[in-house]
């Protein structure tokens, strides 16, 4: 009876992942993870702590290398294959399509809950409080805080190390450069990307609690590992 039960689940997510190929669904929204009562509002645009988070900017404006600058331009684009550069040679869409329809959902989740809380807090980015900041990444203009990028990377790189445990601490390490590299583009002050890292954190034990969640990520987690040869 257990052998029939996990075989028809399987058979529906393999059934249903295509239809988010295009227009992902997300698991969750801004109604089942509220930011604005987990996380404390930004810093003031006029408190020291801001001003202490343009000086890293404008600092690392004039130290970052080219090396930097195309890494945290790379870092722009928001997809698990991002951490192919951990992952190795075999981590290839082409050969993981439940587990890319898997992603792409989990991508979509971090719009559907960040965005609210975005329009709400209405942070500026590093360029809109300051003249003097030249970000080298593409331009936003959407709330800063919390980061989005970094609030998925972190996402990915959780649900992604839960499916691949021999590999969480670089996993994790690439997260957390996601991270970083939005702040050496110039485009996020620290303390959002410090509320990314907790968004994102909390959006995946949100997930793990899922049914639905739970069961994509069954059929993505065993594609991957076979496809790894785990």
């Amino acid at each position: 009876m257990r052998t029939i039960l996990i075989a028809a689940v399987t058979a529906v997510a393999f059934a249903f992942s295509p239809v988010y190929a295009d227009e992902a669904k997300p698991f969750a929204t801004a109604k089942t993870v509220d930011l604005l009562t987990l996380l404390k509002p930004p810093p003031a645009n006029d408190s020291a702590q801001t001003k202490a988070e343009l000086a890293e900017v404008l600092t690392l404006q004039v130290t970052r290398t080219p090396e930097m600058e195309a890494q945290a331009q790379a870092d722009v684009v928001e997809d698990v294959w991002r951490f192919a550069d951990v992952m190795g040679p075999k981590f290839k869409q082409e050969a993981l399509p439940a587990f890319s329809s898997f992603f792409d959902r989990v991508v979509a989740t971090e719009g559907a809950v960040v965005d609210p809380a975005k329009d709400v807090w209405k942070r500026p980015r590093p360029h809109q409080y300051s003249p003097l900041v030249k970000p080298a990444v593409k331009l936003s203009n959407s709330g800063a805080y919390p980061s989005g990028h970094t609030t998925v990377g972190t996402l990915m790189g959780i649900v992604l190390s839960n499916m691949v445990p021999e590999k969480r601490a670089e996993i994790m390490a690439r997260a957390w450069a996601y991270g970083e590299n939005r702040i050496i583009g110039g485009i996020h002050f620290r303390a959002d990307i410090e509320g990314g890292r907790i968004a994102g954190s909390v959006i995946a034990y949100n997930l793990m609690s899922q049914p639905e969640f739970q069961a994509e990520y069954a059929v993505a987690k065993a594609e991957l590992r076979k496809a790894l040869g785990l």
